[in-house]
């Protein structure tokens, strides 16, 4: 079975005005576009160096050439994660380039860390966050701020926090880059479980919320994170902030929490605020195989 993409689907994807999307994906590797860069995330060294043959093949049949190929190493534990490695093309181009998501604009920097600054396997989220259009957006683990761009684009006014000050740095970067001044709209570099209560006690309200936290981490004062033990105490304060018929984004790359899971934790939690639901995820991602890529589900509250 071809795992490529096919040439229609890249074709789609450039009139589309998307230029960040999987190329390939196969046991122990998976091969990402990036602009006119390929990131090869691979387990075994067998697994990229096949994946780096299929890639000529596949820009042959494509036509398309890429600047350069890096390579990044999928470690088992968190602290054992690399930046990824220049394999071919120029050492002295900038670590930075810019791709696009539907015309939206993000900044990606090889030279960051493990990750590039954009998870690709939440584009269907974004662009229902665009289309809804909420007026004002609470983005919890920001990141790099993409969901905070997209409701702005949409006329949101937005808050996005992350206990990283430099990934926000980058989220104000990725406003910039798509004309959005910053003047409505707030970032705290902050613990997402001190902010969520200092904002319901200033009677904030948001219409949308997006949770899509680290699987594990250390917040303030060395407070252990663990997303399958503390998913549901972050939907219960979420809750608290949501306004009537806001949209909350339930989103978790840990293997312990599928979407059944998320759902009957999110229908104890909505039933036990008293809150009415209805639920959705969005369709599969055509560039991604089935059940890969982020768990992710919307909660509709009445």
């Amino acid at each position: 079975m071809n795992r490529w993409i096919s040439p229609e689907l890249f074709s789609a994807f450039e009139a589309q005005q998307t230029s960040a999307h999987r190329l390939f994906t196969g046991p122990n590797v998976w091969v990402e576009r990036l602009g006119r860069d390929i990131l090869i995330s691979f387990k075994t060294d067998a697994a990229r160096d096949d994946a780096l043959c299929g890639l000529r093949e596949w820009e042959t049949q494509t036509g398309f050439q890429s600047d350069r190929v890096f390579s990044r190493f999928l470690p088992k534990q968190n602290a054992e994660r690399v930046a990824p490695v220049l394999m071919e093309g120029s050492p002295n181009a900038p670590l930075q380039t810019v791709v696009s998501e539907g015309g939206v604009r993000y900044e990606i920097d090889f030279g960051a860390g493990y990750s590039h600054g954009l998870f690709i396997d939440q584009r269907a989220n974004r662009a229902f966050l665009r289309e809804r259009a909420p007026k004002r957006l609470l983005n919890t683990f920001a990141y790099t701020c993409s969901f905070s761009v997209v409701a702005a684009l949409a006329g949101a006014q937005t808050v996005s926090v992350d206990l990283s000050k430099k990934s926000l740095d980058r989220g104000r970067k990725n406003f910039e880059l798509n004309e959005l001044p910053l003047e409505s709209h707030r970032f705290f570099a902050d613990d997402v479980l001190d902010v969520l209560p200092r904002l319901e006690r200033r009677g904030e309200k948001f219409d949308a919320i997006i949770l899509d936290p680290p699987t594990f981490s250390r917040g303030n004062r060395g407070r252990r994170w663990q997303v399958e033990e503390q998913m549901e105490k972050l939907l219960v304060a979420a809750i608290e902030l949501a306004a009537p018929n806001a949209l909350i984004l339930l989103s978790t790359n840990c293997t312990k929490l599928n979407r059944r899971s998320l759902e009957v934790m999110a229908r104890f939690v909505v039933k036990t605020a008293r809150r009415g639901c209805e639920m959705h995820s969005e369709p599969p991602l055509p560039d991604f195989p089935p059940a890969e890529g982020a768990q992710t589900l919307w909660l509709h509250l009445r």
